[in-house]
């Protein structure tokens, strides 16, 4: 197993690098910075990088996204002091196949790295539960659930007819401007195009609920 450190602590550095070779891994080379940690990766081709997260030049989190996409056969895992569970969530975006504490115990460190070299990721249970609720959160933001009221009543009124900008600012006694920064966000958060889409969308899925037929009124 050969492993790059970075990390802009030298005592850390030292110290992880002693802890390695002493189980027999072999530390290629120590980064300050994620900009470093880049190049290093490019000349050695390490098995994993050891990377921390807030380092100067070039944070982990951006050295990461870099070095997973350039050299994606090199496995980044995250060894860092921050819980953050937004943190947690970016790492793991960005490319990272691990994400690990400083505070891990010896033995659990080491079997984390045999996990990553058999292509397994890895997260101490506590953190994949964050991990969990991070994303469970993402998913609820990316729902259609999550309009807000004001987005509402502007679905509402274009399923009712009302579709104009000038129409619908009169109604909610809103500006034209805001009209279109609303119907933008609708269509964003909904993944389509335009109004009709939004309307058909918000019909076939109960979103927005047909308005009532008016007695007297002839259907199609």
């Amino acid at each position: 197993m050969r492993v790059l450190i970075a990390d802009d602590h030298a005592l850390f550095r030292d110290g992880l690098r002693s802890l390695l070779e002493a189980r027999g891994i072999s530390v290629v080379g120590e980064a300050r910075n994620g900009r470093e940690a880049l190049e290093l990766a490019r000349v050695y081709r390490p098995d994993i990088v050891l990377m921390d997260l807030t380092m100067p030049e070039v944070d982990g989190l951006t050295a990461t996204r870099l070095l997973t996409a350039e050299l994606p056969d090199v496995r980044v895992v995250v060894l860092t002091a921050s819980d953050d569970e937004s943190d947690l969530f970016e790492a793991i975006k960005s490319g990272a196949q691990g994400y690990l504490l400083k505070n891990l115990d010896a033995e659990e460190f080491f079997r984390a790295l045999d996990a990553v070299m058999a292509g397994e990721p890895v997260l101490t249970p506590r953190l994949a539960r964050n991990l969990l609720r991070e994303m469970a959160r993402e998913k609820k933001a990316d729902d259609p659930t999550a309009l807000t009221d004001r987005e509402r009543e502007i679905l509402e009124l274009m399923v009712q007819g009302v579709t104009s900008n000038k129409e619908l600012a009169e109604r909610l006694y809103i500006s034209e401007n805001t009209v279109k920064y609303h119907l933008k966000n609708i269509l964003q958060k909904l993944h389509l195009e335009n109004r009709a889409q939004a309307i058909a969308y918000a019909l076939r899925t109960g979103l927005v609920k047909a308005p009532a037929q008016k007695p007297g009124e002839k259907t199609d």
